[in-house]
């Protein structure tokens, strides 16, 4: 990003004109949110930044947030660089049930919000904490090692702070050589972020890399008009790949589903528990969760939570079988790159993110990381499967009895309105 627009973003989001940002200076803030002078004695590795119109911002943000401490607490805290600073101060309205916190700082690199952790977020007692980190840090010529240390110095602060509250980090989105991010270290930044959080229950990983990047692996200018920061369709789609996330920590959708079932269908899920479903060899009537947590009932929706593993195999199915010709009706939504399938009595059709996890990434009705309908039509041992109207499947073949399931693999998918109507 070219300086007079790295300026321009900060004078905006301040509300100040260029004068009045030209003559503010550090001394006539709070030292007490200063950028240290040097490195000496501070945590973490790599850079810093301290050119004067980053020092000015730094104290600036730092300063009026701390006038906001007590409004803000049990927020849930946006922390970032100018990717989430620009997302504004109630991220555009993306989360109107929520209570957010933005605490991104434009230019911000790791080891500069593991500095300021414990003012700007900690003090605020989050909810959770959603962390978007690292890009800047390549601009800087930081070693993709050398960030993701940080990275885990600021996930232990956090962790030490509150061992129960939620984490959601983001991959680190795509940008372009020409911004001194090639795609070869933000994948590795990513690798080694996945890598840090892995196995870990508290950290919820998201796939954001993959929800932005183009075939190359960059931004797409259609989302990042300077191939760094998101338009109002990049943060569009980024908030919708953070709200099943928060639905399923209860921050939002907290109403009971109001569906009403069309005559002559049955249900097979209540909205309320597992009542129905079971592993093979058992079953969770009454419960609302699995035994191990994977599947969950909560406000009418089904939700396949995201492994911590990454990827873990996991299939719930009803226990009830189904011998007879039938229409199954049903509605998902995907979590970027998520990766699931419905059982048909014993086939699996794919049910994931569609245009990005495939198979049939040609869909033109897919609606990424909303509500989505499958209808699979079961007749004489063959279903006929469509996902919003289109076809998936025009003949998978079925044996002649057997129940329905829902697996999980990788990402978090949740499921609705699930119900069946024999036909002859």
């Amino acid at each position: 990003m070219k300086l007079y627009q790295t300026l321009a973003l900060i004078v905006a989001t301040l509300g100040c004109d260029w004068t009045t940002f030209a003559q503010t200076s550090v001394k006539n803030l709070d030292s007490k949110f200063e950028i240290p002078a040097t490195d000496v004695g501070l945590a973490g590795a790599g850079p810093i930044r301290r050119a004067d119109w980053f020092r000015n911002l730094w104290v600036q943000r730092r300063s009026a947030w701390s006038k906001q401490v007590q409004q803000d607490q049990k927020s849930v805290v946006f922390l970032g660089d100018s990717i989430t600073q620009g997302w504004g101060d109630a991220m555009e309205n993306s989360f109107p049930e929520v209570k957010v916190a933005n605490r991104g700082i434009s230019g911000d690199t790791t080891r500069g919000v593991l500095l300021r952790l414990q003012e700007d977020v900690l003090v605020l007692n989050p909810s959770a904490v959603v962390l978007l980190i690292g890009t800047n840090d390549l601009e800087e010529r930081a070693e993709p090692e050398t960030i993701a240390g940080n990275l885990r110095l600021i996930l232990a602060e956090l962790k030490k702070h509150n061992p129960t509250m939620p984490i959601v980090l983001c991959s680190v989105f795509p940008s372009s050589a020409t911004k001194s991010r090639p795609v070869q270290q933000i994948k590795k930044i990513n690798e080694l972020y996945f890598a840090a959080v892995k196995g870990d229950a508290q950290v919820t990983f998201i796939e954001t890399w993959h929800l932005f990047a183009d075939a190359q692996g960059d931004a797409k200018v259609s989302e990042f008009p300077d191939l760094l920061h998101p338009n109002g369709k990049g943060y569009a789609k980024w908030g919708a790949a953070l709200r099943p996330i928060f639905a399923t920590y209860g921050f939002l959708e907290t109403a009971p589903d109001t569906f009403q079932l069309e005559p002559g269908f049955i249900s097979l899920f209540n909205g309320r528990d597992l009542t129905g479903w079971g592993y093979r060899t058992n079953n969770f009537d009454g419960k609302t969760t699995s035994n191990e947590g994977r599947y969950l009932a909560k406000n009418g929706r089904l939700i396949v939570k995201t492994p911590p593993e990454g990827s873990k195999i996991a299939q719930l199915y009803t226990t009830r079988q189904f011998p007879k010709n039938f229409i199954l009706k049903l509605e998902f939504r995907a979590t970027p790159k998520a990766d699931s399938g419905i059982f048909i009595r014993q086939p699996q059709l794919q049910c994931r993110d569609y245009l990005i996890a495939g198979p049939y990434k040609a869909l033109t009705q897919y609606k990424p990381q909303d509500w989505n309908e499958v209808i699979v039509t079961v007749k004489d041992n063959v279903a006929y499967c469509t996902c919003n109207g289109e076809i998936l499947e025009a003949a998978l073949k079925l044996p002649a009895t057997g129940p329905i399931g829902l697996e999980g693999d990788q990402g978090q998918m949740e499921y609705r309105r699930i119900r069946f109507q024999e036909i002859q």
